[in-house]
């Protein structure tokens, strides 16, 4: 059996301290495969959206292990840990978080522009993901005169232009209308089934956690069921 792309073991994490200290996590261990499609879900406070942002990176546990590929993250600082984040994962989040000033490929193509890419390939790679994503047409409008669907395909062009191994969504249709939402749902899943690229969706929806190939249960910080989806359904 080939190794998982991420492995997490032990994983605490706490908030605040004395009396308003809070156990975000509270020893959570997970394997996650290359290629899999994965909802983490919970209710608001749960510890759901705590456990994506260690996965990828974003913050660190109190204790526990974090592995990538069967390496160990915990001696990932600066520019490395940058680097490793910007070429190995895509974010696609809730709000948005796309500037309204900018045109549409100026935002898709920032994480090159982190990453040090020059411009005429920024261009290129921008250019791509948005046809990929059928917006090239708007890749020269301002992203505030974007409608919330394209808004979110946005979004998805730039979690993509760095060809990442994992895509990580929170919530990724809460702020879409249902039609809207089973659009991006679509896209999200093709490039997971297509493409080979690992889904890790956090929601609450259970609709959406049903079109993953497993879910796991978080609640008050503790993984407390897992189940491939079919079993889910039963």
């Amino acid at each position: 059996m080939s190794t998982p792309i991420l492995q997490v073991s032990g994983l605490r994490k706490t908030y605040g301290r004395g009396q308003n200290r809070f156990e975000a996590l509270r020893g959570v261990s997970l394997d996650i495969g290359e290629g899999e499609s994965l909802a983490i879900v919970g209710k608001s406070g749960s510890g759901k959206s705590t456990l994506m942002h260690l996965l990828a990176l974003l913050d660190v546990p109190d204790s526990g292990r974090i592995l990538l590929e069967g390496n160990d993250t915990a001696g990932l600082r600066g520019a490395r840990l940058n680097r490793t984040r910007n070429k190995t994962f895509g974010f696609v989040f809730q709000q948005f978080f796309l500037t309204g000033k900018d045109s549409v490929v100026e935002n898709v193509v920032l994480p090159l522009k982190i990453a040090g890419v020059g411009r005429r390939e920024r261009r290129r790679r921008g250019l791509a993901a948005l046809e990929q994503l059928d917006l090239a047409d708007k890749a020269g409008n301002k992203a505030l005169d974007l409608s919330g669907g394209q808004k979110q395909r946005v979004v998805i062009a730039r979690a993509l232009v760095n060809n990442p191994r994992i895509i990580f969504a929170d919530e990724p249709t809460g702020n879409l209308d249902t039609a809207t939402g089973s659009v991006v749902e679509d896209i999200l899943f093709t490039l997971n089934r297509e493409h080979g690229i690992t889904l890790v969706i956090v929601t609450h929806d259970d609709d959406l956690a049903a079109r993953c190939d497993r879910r796991v249960v978080i609640r008050d910080g503790i993984l407390v069921e897992e189940l491939a989806v079919t079993e889910a359904r039963a």
